[in-house]
């Protein structure tokens, strides 16, 4: 049976006081950070575990401090300062949102959510989280973790489906408190608790803040019935032949012959041909002649 909605308010405040003292000090929590260390911090994050964005954040945040900053800068050193990141399209969209916030907005942050999702790179969930993060918005923040903590708490199941639904949006807006400060550090501590104690693999149930609640824990933490979970591969993948070969462009200033640039790749010769003509249309790197730089 579904919490109701007193034993949900009763939840989300015991989870708020846990993460009062529980979060993680992580940079873009700091007080006085700005609403675009709050995007640089989403962006960065986005499918990168967050102990890998800490410090690439701090080195971005202290070269590009406003969005003006990055804006004025040409793309190729966004590519350049992002490092192994992953997910360099990614450096280009921040850029571009960058370009568009000094634009389009006078150079600060918008802080409503249909003029976030008209930016570069920023869909429905991002919007939500630099709403709520940044601005104190109450938003639904709709992340692997708190998908997993709001299926487990409210369905007594492992895990959700392998991609959002419908149903998963309308139950984490039953969750959602009408109060916009209590909504925001809602959106922040359901998301940690996914993070630290709700997770995936080993979950930490005798540390849940709200463990004698939690649905699933009360049916014997069932295994999970549905679709097999997809498992990302990484290894072999296009996706790391394209690293592969950004990382030697980005090492080599003054660029590099593209027998040499493909040589780089160990595997397949096509697969590493495909891997830069991709790269040369997501406008990552570019060709002059036979020499590949950003």
């Amino acid at each position: 049976m579904s919490p109701t909605p007193s034993e949900r308010r009763e939840i989300v405040a015991a989870v708020n006081r846990w993460y009062a003292t529980a979060a993680r000090q992580l940079p873009w929590r700091e007080p006085g950070t700005t609403p675009w260390g709050i995007v640089v911090s989403e962006f960065m994050a986005q499918q990168t575990p967050v102990a890998r964005v800490i410090e690439p954040w701090r080195e971005w945040m202290s070269r590009w401090p406003t969005p003006a900053a990055l804006a004025s800068a040409p793309s190729s050193q966004a590519v350049l300062a992002w490092g192994r990141l992953g997910y360099p399209r990614r450096a280009l969209r921040l850029h571009a949102t960058a370009v568009a916030i000094t634009e389009l907005h006078h150079g600060e942050v918008p802080s409503e959510r249909a003029e976030l999702r008209a930016l570069p790179g920023i869909g429905e969930y991002t919007a939500a989280a630099i709403a709520s993060f940044a601005f104190g918005a109450r938003a639904v923040v709709l992340d692997t973790n708190v998908r997993r903590v709001l299926v487990r708490l409210d369905r007594g199941k492992q895990f959700p489906a392998n991609s959002t639904t419908a149903a998963e949006r309308r139950l984490a807006e039953s969750w959602l408190p009408e109060d916009e400060t209590t909504a925001s550090r809602w959106a922040a501590s359901s998301m940690e608790l996914g993070a630290l104690i709700c997770t995936a693999a080993s979950p930490l149930c005798a540390q849940c803040p709200v463990a004698t609640h939690c649905a699933w824990l009360r049916a014997g933490r069932p295994q999970h019935d549905g679709p097999p979970r997809r498992v990302q591969t990484y290894a072999g993948t296009d996706r790391q032949a394209r690293g592969r070969l950004l990382d030697a462009v980005r090492t080599t200033p003054d660029g590099l012959q593209i027998d040499l640039l493909l040589g780089r790749w160990a595997g397949d010769l096509d697969q590493a041909m495909r891997a830069l003509d991709g790269l040369i249309a997501d406008g990552l790197v570019h060709r002059d002649g036979d020499i590949v730089t950003l």
